[in-house]
């Protein structure tokens, strides 16, 4: 017998010529009419769907198949099955123990496939799922279990009659607990070696999410387990030690966004394959990474996902950090981590650059990254004191030294004090040197990124799609529309001028030289105040320097073309494209500047 205690009182088939050949329906004669609802309840789990390879299509076959013949056969007599579990996993995580948990419970099994194998091969009583249906398994696996064998032992309300009374009719057994996960299809098409189309479609899992729906649906009587971390939690709630309601309506939820993510990822490969631009639908599956004490302010609850969808795949980036010293990450620390990691990344030679609220106040490149990181810090001490440091090579020893005693050059004396340091990877004295400059400081160590893929920003009511800005100087055309003609240093200065002002907030004022920022202004509303400031942090060093510009000037004479000029800037990097481009030419060569356009704008809000 399948389930239960009390006795099946007749079991029948009856067959017509019409359904000799296929899977033959059943009947099971009802319990007496005067059995009480939770009796005739508990008889559905008694009742055995008997099958047999041949019928007269005059007569009458009443017989139980060998295989429910041999489960009654293996009962122990008296014993009552405590209900039915459906097993049907491909992560097999923690299986076998769940298995025997719910064996130990009185709980029969039914498994598919290699579930089913996994668990018999530890000694436990399983059931195949074939034996619940009367049907193999077909159509290279697409349907195991579609069939109201399953669905509706899953789906029956037990507090409705009439549906007890159906799965009566039908010699149909309820079903108490579905744990089911899914095809790998994530894996398979973010694989190193791309799977076929055929291969990919073949790995998009059908029969998993359409119990994990059932269930989910009627959680009040159906527990719904879909990850391996909830079996305990579900096992304990079995043996009566926790509220059993409000677990299986969590698990519901879970369940249901279980597949929506996993629908999600199906549709987002899809449509890489057959569209092109922003899909006309799309969601972002999103994982909860960290809670955070609060957000931009105390008085904002806030939180850290992880993008899970197929275009993060890569895993790279500060979402994929590992930190391994200081206190907890705030959600201003992802922010500005984010920004000063996505800025140094955007730099092929040895480079650091500090950051400070979002903006970059300090980049250096040089072979020695020491000196890099000292001149990083030299262009603005104050605004870096409190900020967060970027490299994008690794960290050693003579490095982690260097920033764990480096005094401020404002008075040659105070230790600098940063938020975070970030680095591609670590060497093991250096990141045991970093450790001793506080216990406070948060080491990130992160693949590295350069601005690429999708930007999603959400505004009132909806979202911004974008592609990143991921323009380098060498895919522009920096053309020189000025008399002088920059020379062969200050065109090098020029696109590392252009790369970091692609990081500052518009209006974006980048002032360098010697592979070095000398000054910024950032998030002026007018660009002229932006040059101002950046001119000012420059101090007695602009004498042949650089600048760029994230966007054409709007003015030159007496404003911010002709500023530049007069306090020795040499040369000057902007995309053009302004109804007074002429005077900003003028103005360059009046003062013998040489002027560069890009055709390119970096605005960044």
């Amino acid at each position: 017998m399948l389930s239960g205690t009390l006795p099946v009182r007749s079991i029948t088939r009856f067959c017509t010529s019409r359904v000799a050949a296929k899977s033959l329906a059943c009947h099971a004669t009802p319990a007496p009419p005067k059995a009480s609802q939770s009796a005739r309840s508990s008889n559905i789990r008694t009742q055995l769907c008997v099958r047999t390879a041949r019928c007269r299509v005059s007569g009458v076959v009443t017989m139980a198949s060998g295989q429910d013949a041999a489960a009654a056969a293996s009962a122990p007599s008296g014993s009552a099955v405590k209900g039915r579990a459906l097993i049907s996993v491909s992560d097999k995580q923690g299986l076998t123990d769940l298995a025997k948990g719910l064996s130990e419970l009185g709980y029969e099994l039914v498994s598919t496939g290699g579930s089913a194998a996994a668990i018999q091969a530890a000694g436990l009583p399983v059931r195949r799922v074939e034996e619940l249906t009367g049907f193999p398994e077909m159509l290279d696996g697409r349907v195991k279990t579609l069939h109201p064998g399953v669905h509706g032992g899953i789906l029956a309300r037990r507090d409705l009659q009439e549906h007890t009374d159906a799965l009566e009719q039908h010699g149909i057994g309820t079903i108490d607990l579905v744990v089911v996960n899914l095809y790998p299809f994530r894996a398979t098409v973010t694989a190193q070696q791309a799977p076929t189309f055929d291969v990919a479609i073949e790995n998009i899992d059908i029969g998993g999410p359409a119990m994990i729906r059932a269930a989910a649906k009627n959680h009040e009587h159906v527990h719904v387990v879909v990850d391996p971390s909830d079996y305990r939690e579900v096992l304990e709630a079995l043996q009566g030690g926790a509220d059993a309601a409000a677990l299986r309506r969590k698990l519901a939820w879970k369940a249901f966004q279980h597949c929506a993510t996993y629908d999600s990822t199906v549709a987002e490969w899809l449509w890489g394959q057959v569209g092109e631009g922003p899909p006309p639908e799309q969601c972002v599956p999103m994982q909860l990474a960290a809670g955070l004490r609060y957000g931009e302010n105390p008085h904002q609850p806030a939180a850290f996902y992880t993008d899970r969808s197929l275009a993060e795949a890569a895993g790279e980036g500060v979402a994929a950090a590992t930190q391994h010293h200081g206190k907890e990450m705030s959600y201003n620390n992802y922010l500005d981590a984010d920004a000063a990691y996505s800025a140094v990344c955007d730099y092929s030679e040895p480079t650091c650059v500090v950051v400070k609220h979002t903006n970059p106040c300090g980049i250096a490149s040089r072979d020695d990254l020491q000196e890099a990181y000292r001149l990083a810090v030299r262009a603005d001490p104050i605004s870096a004191f409190g900020g967060i440091v970027a490299f994008n090579r690794e960290v050693d020893e003579e490095l982690a030294a260097e920033i764990r005693e480096f005094r401020s050059p404002t008075d040659g004396e105070t230790r600098m004090f940063y938020e975070i340091v970030i680095a591609p990877s670590y060497s093991e004295t250096g990141l045991a040197k970093l450790k001793g400059k506080s216990k406070t400081l948060r080491i990130l160590e992160a693949p590295p990124r350069a601005p690429s893929g999708r930007s999603l920003r959400q505004v009132g009511g909806g979202w911004l799609y974008q592609e990143a800005d991921s323009l380098k100087p060498d895919d522009i055309e920096f053309t020189v529309v000025s008399d002088a003609q920059p020379t062969a240093e200050q065109m090098a200065d020029l696109r590392f001028a252009w790369t970091a002002v692609k990081h500052v907030k518009s209006n974006a004022i980048t002032v360098a030289k010697g592979g070095r920022l000398l000054g910024m202004g950032s998030g002026q509303p007018n660009r002229v105040n932006s040059v101002r400031i950046a001119l000012e942090k420059g101090g007695d060093e602009l004498e042949g320097s650089v600048l760029a510009s994230d966007a054409f000037f709007p003015f030159a004479w007496n404003d911010s073309v002709e500023l530049a000029c007069k306090a020795g800037v040499k040369a000057i990097a902007h995309p053009g494209g302004s109804m007074r481009d002429q005077d900003a030419l003028d103005c360059c060569n009046k003062y013998g500047v040489a002027l560069v356009t890009t055709a390119v704008r970096h605005f960044k809000h």
